[in-house]
């Protein structure tokens, strides 16, 4: 039941790679309110986010012809770009907000401090993002879906092991074995 999802989003990316417009409005369909979310997450504002999928679905346009599905499951390559998307979205509307508020900034350093994110926060997430979608591509393909699908859809280990019609335990060894050997991988980035 897992593939299916997954083999219907794959074929969107083939076609979409061969420039089918259709293809592109059914993948936005089947996908637009997820990769929102993330947006939001990562943004934290709605216009913002609105824009930074608008962005992702560009590059998706743009890359489609560059996704390989050995290397990871589709729903975590377009995570991946609307992150990247959205990271960029930020760095560059913080550039734009810096001549602006730079006088501001100077009176209000020592009283108030901003919870938005930082030039800085946002380069360090962007990457670490670039370094974790490098060390996925070490795990082995099931190992990379079962940490991808926990993680990026947020599922429990008794979900994925009943989506993917796998034992607990291995799903909870490969989940396991996937984080140790990301943590490995991320050190080194570190």
């Amino acid at each position: 039941m897992s593939a299916q999802p997954d083999d219907q989003l794959m074929a969107l990316i083939d076609r979409i790679a061969q420039r089918d417009e259709a293809a592109l409005k059914a993948l936005y369909d089947l996908t637009s309110s997820k990769l929102y979310g993330l947006s939001m997450r990562v943004i934290g504002k709605a216009e913002w986010a609105e824009d930074a999928l608008q962005e992702t679905f560009l590059q998706i346009w743009r890359s489609a012809g560059d996704y390989r599905a050995s290397l990871s499951p589709p729903m975590a390559w377009l995570g991946l770009i609307v992150r990247s998307r959205s990271l960029d979205y930020l760095r560059r509307r913080s550039a734009e907000r810096t001549h602006l508020t730079d006088e501001i900034d100077d009176v209000m350093s020592d009283t108030m401090e901003g919870d938005s994110p930082n030039p800085m926060d946002t380069t360090l997430a962007s990457q670490q993002a670039w370094a974790l979608h490098q060390c996925l591509g070490k795990l082995e393909n099931r190992q990379r879906e079962v940490v991808s699908l926990a993680y990026l859809r947020d599922l429990s280990h008794s979900e994925l092991a009943e989506q993917l019609s796998l034992p607990l335990g291995t799903v909870k060894t490969w989940i396991r074995r996937g984080l140790d050997q990301l943590r490995t991988c991320m050190a080194r980035f570190a």
